[in-house]
């Protein structure tokens, strides 16, 4: 991923955290498509049915029990729930929950250190 970008004055810096970080802190699969779409030069068509059928292909493999391993990005894989008895916030009333299986993702050492590096620099230059 090559990105070429031209020099900001840290005002410049600030409100660009601020816009992506705190004001909007979520990326859709629309915004996942956009950006894909401007890297790769594909029409925004081509990227969103790529990206939908990694989407798909993950979710399929993790219900037929398989694990997906994706070198420097982390694990996906299903864990089992034990049965339990839960208590519904709203009444306060016992409900029975049985055994279930649900999806889970494991980052990889390399994508920790990148987030960890990533936020310490964003809260670093919020603070000033």
């Amino acid at each position: 991923m090559l990105l070429i970008l031209k020099p900001l004055k840290m005002k410049n810096l600030r409100n660009i955290f601020n816009k992506i970080i705190l004001k909007d802190n979520k990326m859709t699969k629309a915004d996942i498509v956009d950006e894909i779409s401007k890297e790769t030069g594909l029409t925004k068509v081509e990227t969103k049915a790529v990206v939908e059928g990694v989407f798909s292909c993950i979710m399929e493999a993790i219900a037929s029990g398989k694990r997906i391993e994706l070198r420097g990005f982390g694990v996906f894989k299903h864990k089992s729930r034990k049965p339990r008895m839960a208590r519904n916030p709203k009444t306060g009333e016992l409900v029975p929950l049985d055994k279930r299986f649900v999806p889970v993702f494991k980052p990889s050492p390399e994508f920790l250190v990148k987030v960890n590096e990533s936020m310490v620099g964003v809260e670093e230059a919020l603070e000033k």
